[in-house]
């Protein structure tokens, strides 16, 4: 006798809204991009036609992807390392406050607060090369003896954008890393202590354990959001000077409605798309051995 399985359909009908809107905005433009990937899209032009990996051939044999590309990756690496040290760092030293713990949680967290076009005009007036208030101090302290040009010297551009998102992303990893810290149980550091474990041991076997899923995850988003920068690069130097902080989302926005070429510019954000999800892969199954060996 066949026995009636009973579905409930009362999930699917809550979960249905979530999912429609996940499509519109993720499942639909990522497939269009493909498609138009494949195509002579213009943005002016009303006809286009199919011309297979014809685009995605020509933006590989471009030496100015590969330029911006290898920007990108310096970017990220720098920008991820120096934000992870200074955020750790200064989890690690609010976790040890034991007074005015929020005023300097509060006070740290300032720079994330603020939206990206904010935070990007404001450090454009700080640095202008004529009337900004650090290299007038510079020069007026005697450490230049001319106003130097943050945003326009190529020798010191990309230097200084990386110094700007380190300034901007490190609270976010502050916070975060702050928030697992207290999560670990004080009776594990009270044990060690009563074992002589020394400080350097205390973390090595009890922070960081309990932290380092947290930093994985940390690590993973903080990529995947700084490879993918686009707004304070832009509007701090739009790519210039001489392409010294072009980076692949500027390359494609250039490629896409500069040149109005929407079919190579979406190719770039196919190769943009799987080289991230390459990199999550990696990282996700990094994790996921850190996870078994807690287990």
């Amino acid at each position: 006798m066949k026995r009636k399985v009973k579905v409930d359909y009362a999930r699917w009908i809550f979960v249905l809204p979530a999912m429609i809107i996940v499509g519109a905005l993720l499942i639909y433009p990522i497939f269009s991009s493909l498609y138009y990937s494949m195509t002579t899209k213009h943005l002016i032009r009303p006809m286009y036609d199919f011309v297979g990996l014809a685009n995605y051939q020509d933006v590989l044999t471009d030496p100015d992807f590969f330029k911006a590309f290898f920007h990108s990756i310096i970017w990220t690496i720098a920008s991820l390392a120096g934000q992870i040290f200074i955020g750790f760092t200064a989890a690690l030293c609010v976790n040890r406050v034991r007074h005015l713990k929020g005023v300097y949680r509060t006070l740290m967290i300032i720079p994330w607060a603020f939206p990206s076009i904010v935070i990007a005009l404001s450090w454009k007036w700080i640095l202008n090369g004529v009337s900004g208030f650090i290299p007038n101090m510079l020069v007026q302290l005697g450490i230049c003896n001319e106003l130097p040009q943050f945003l326009s010297d190529s020798s010191i551009v990309f230097l200084t954008l990386v110094m700007i998102n380190i300034w901007f992303g490190a609270p976010m990893i502050m916070i975060n890393v702050l928030s697992a810290l207290q999560t670990i149980p004080q009776d594990q550091y009270e044990a060690a202590q009563i074992d002589g474990a020394s400080k350097g041991q205390q973390f090595l076997h009890i922070t960081f354990p309990h932290i380092k899923v947290v930093v994985g995850l940390l690590v993973v988003l903080r990529t995947i959001w700084i490879f993918n920068n686009f707004d304070i690069i832009y509007l701090l130097t739009g790519g210039g000077p001489a392409d010294k902080t072009m980076t692949v989302p500027i390359y494609a926005y250039n490629m896409g409605w500069g040149t109005k070429m929407l079919g190579k510019s979406s190719a770039v954000t196919i190769l943009l798309l799987m080289f991230l999800l390459l990199v999550c892969f990696i990282y996700f199954a990094i994790i996921a051995k850190w996870e078994k060996e807690e287990k």
